[in-house]
């Protein structure tokens, strides 16, 4: 059994087993300050299939979250500017559901219990072996994929043209396919829900942000916007404003 270190000698020649699909690559962002291991542990992953991001500290990690919609995160505790365990409460602000793996070095009981208190699936403690991990991050996209789909079947709708794919936050129409970001697709899935529904803009807000205040209420209008362009070339949809209410997403919306 080999852990990371030793294979940063041989990773080209591992051999790499796939879970993923040619239509859908799963997306991991690993958040790691070590310039070697994060690259080693990069590359072992993208063989086996995944894409990933590498962030070099907690503040660009978190950048690389709220721009991108990922599978799961790997996360260094130790880290400058944020460290792990900040940088996951932060990003459980903006996804409750997202698997979060801590890798590190620090063994103590009192970081163990912090890590999971703050919803962590996994505490892995460096040097690990990298085919445990594999087999871990697998398991954990494998369990959640399945979790999802018992609870909302295919988790598609068809909008106009569009079939909107809330599972891996996307849009796709023919070849084209567009990745949402957290919170728009988690806006656009409220509004596919109650088509043709006006939705008051306290319960958007509640239900895609946790709190209607007023900063959170601006940066809805941007991300109705983001997704009023996305649909500008579909005249069959349309996100219609009623001003001081909220919104409504009319159209042929059906879920398929």
């Amino acid at each position: 059994m080999k852990n990371m270190k030793e294979e940063m000698h041989d990773v080209e020649t591992l051999e790499v087993e796939t879970i993923s699909t040619p239509e859908r690559k799963y997306k991991i962002l690993l958040v790691e300050d070590d310039t070697n291991f994060g690259n080693v542990l990069k590359k072992y992953l993208e063989m086996n299939d995944f894409i990933v991001e590498l962030a070099r500290d907690g503040k660009l990690g978190l950048a690389a979250f709220i721009k991108e919609k990922y599978d799961l995160c790997l996360l260094d505790v130790m880290m400058p500017n944020m460290d792990g365990f900040q940088l996951a409460e932060e990003i459980r602000n903006v996804d409750i559901d997202v698997p979060l793996f801590f890798l590190t070095a620090k063994n103590m009981k009192e970081d163990i219990l912090i890590g999971y208190q703050l919803g962590a699936d996994d505490y892995i403690l460096k040097p690990f072996d990298s085919e445990i991990l594999l087999s871990k991050i697998k398991a954990i996209i494998k369990r959640n994929t399945e979790l999802i789909d018992r609870q909302n079947g295919s988790g598609k709708y068809r909008i106009g043209n569009y079939i909107f794919d809330t599972h891996h936050g996307e849009l796709l129409k023919g070849d084209e396919k567009i990745d949402l970001q957290p919170k728009a697709c988690a806006l656009l899935k409220v509004l596919a829900e109650n088509k043709n529904v006006l939705v008051n803009r306290e319960t958007l807000l509640k239900k895609v942000w946790g709190s209607d205040s007023y900063f959170n209420g601006r940066s809805m209008d941007v991300y109705i916007a983001k997704l009023r362009k996305h649909f500008k070339e579909d005249d069959s949809v349309e996100i219609k404003t009623h001003h001081g209410f909220g919104f409504r997403l009319i159209g042929e919306i059906n879920k398929i």
